[in-house]
C-alpha cells in the first residue's frame, strides 16, 4: 500500500531548485541522477567507459571500511514527513541499507562540519524496489545526507513534504501566486491523471511538451474530470492564467473553478464536499495551445484555502496560476 504521504510535494526535484552537491564516490552512475524526476529507465545493451550504465547513483564495490553518501540540497526547505529511497532497476547491486540524515544551512554543500541530525535509522532496502518510509522528525530541513551502508546503487530519492516558506515576508498587498509548488499549493484529490498528473500544473517552470501537463483518458460517459488543491496560504484570489500549451487537438472544451475557505480541511472527505463550493471561475470555453487570462470574470469570494479545477469534459491543462493577496 502507497503511504498518504506520497501525495505531498517531492523536495528534491530540479524544476524546485533541489540538486545532489556531493557523493563520496559516483564511479559507475552520476550521483545527479538520483533526483531525476521521472522514473528511472532500464536500457539492456548501454554500457559505457565505467560499465553497466544505470539510471540512479551507484558507488563502486568498497574494498575497505566505512561507506558511501551522497548530498542532496532539497529544492525549497520542507518538513519531510517520508521518502522513498527507490533502487528500481538494481538487482545485484543495491545498496543493502541505508540511512538519512539532515541539516539546515545556507551553504550549498554544508560539509561535515554541518550539525546533521539522524532522521531515518539504518534500514534495511529491498533490490529493485521502492522502499517508502515515513520520518518522525517536524523541523524543517534544506539538506538531507543519503548513507548507503557499504556501497551500490540507489536509483531515486523522493523526499516527500511541506514547503517550509515564511510568510511573514510577504507583504498582504503583495501578488504571490497561491497555487505554486513553491509556495506550498499542492494536490490531493483527482478524477483521473492517465497521461499526467494535475500535480504538473503546479511546477514553477513552462510546460516542456505535451507529457508534462495534467491530461486525463478520453471521457466515454456523462461528467467531467476534475482536480482539487489545497492553497500554499489562505488568500484573495485576483488573477487565473490557464494554460493548454501543447494541447491542440486534445485541449478541454471548457473549464470551470469552484473554491472554499476550508482550514485544515479533512482530506478524506473533501472531494465530497468539494461537490457544492461555489464558483471562481463560471464555466468558461477554453483554446488550443493559448494562455487564458481571467479577472474581470472571478466571483468576489472573499478568502479561500482550496479550489476545485473542472475541465469539462476531459483533456489536458499545462499549467495553472492562482494570483492573489494573503487574507
Amino acid at each position: 500500500m502507497t503511504a498518504a504521504f506520497t501525495r505531498l510535494i517531492n523536495l528534491a526535484v530540479p524544476y524546485l531548485g533541489a540538486k545532489v552537491v556531493y557523493a563520496t564516490d559516483d564511479f559507475f552512475a552520476d550521483k545527479a541522477r538520483l533526483i531525476t524526476p521521472e522514473p528511472a529507465k532500464w536500457i539492456a545493451d548501454l554500457y559505457d567507459d565505467h560499465g553497466k550504465w544505470m539510471d540512479g547513483w551507484e558507488s563502486r564495490r568498497k574494498r575497505g571500511t566505512g561507506y558511501d553518501h551522497a548530498i542532496v540540497q532539497l529544492g525549497q526547505a520542507g518538513v519531510i514527513e517520508g521518502v522513498d529511497i527507490d533502487t528500481s532497476h538494481f538487482t545485484g547491486n543495491y545498496a543493502p541499507a541505508a540511512s538519512l540524515d539532515a541539516c539546515v544551512s545556507d551553504k550549498a554543500n554544508p560539509g561535515d562540519k554541518a550539525k546533521w541530525v539522524r532522521i531515518l535509522a539504518p534500514t534495511k532496502m529491498a533490490g529493485n524496489s521502492s522502499n517508502i518510509l515515513p520520518i518522525e522528525s517536524r523541523a524543517a530541513w534544506t539538506h538531507l545526507r543519503l548513507n548507503i551502508y557499504p556501497d551500490g546503487g540507489v536509483a531515486r530519492l523522493r523526499v516527500f513534504g511541506r514547503i517550509d516558506k515564511d510568510w511573514s515576508k510577504t507583504k498582504k498587498s503583495e501578488t504571490v501566486d497561491l497555487l505554486a509548488m513553491e509556495n506550498g499549493g499542492r494536490l490531493l484529490a483527482a478524477s483521473d491523471a492517465h497521461y499526467g498528473s494535475p500535480v504538473n500544473v503546479t511546477k514553477p517552470t513552462e510546460g516542456e511538451n505535451m507529457g508534462d501537463a495534467w491530461e486525463t483518458r478520453r471521457r466515454r460517459e456523462p461528467g467531467f474530470d476534475w482536480a482539487i488543491f489545497e492553497l500554499g496560504h489562505a488568500g484573495i484570489i485576483k488573477e487565473i492564467m490557464l494554460h493548454t500549451a501543447f494541447h491542440k487537438g486534445n485541449y478541454p472544451d471548457s473549464a470551470s473553478i469552484q473554491a472554499f475557505h476550508m482550514p485544515g480541511a479533512d482530506e478524506e472527505t473533501i472531494a465530497a464536499q468539494a461537490l457544492y463550493w461555489p464558483d471562481l471561475l463560471p464555466e468558461t470555453k477554453l483554446g488550443p495551445d493559448k494562455k487564458h487570462w481571467y479577472k474581470k470574470e472571478l466571483k468576489a469570494l472573499g478568502p479561500v484555502t482550496h479550489v476545485r479545477v473542472n475541465m469539462i469534459p476531459d483533456g489536458g491543462i499545462s499549467r495553472l496560476r492562482l494570483y492573489g493577496t494573503l487574507a
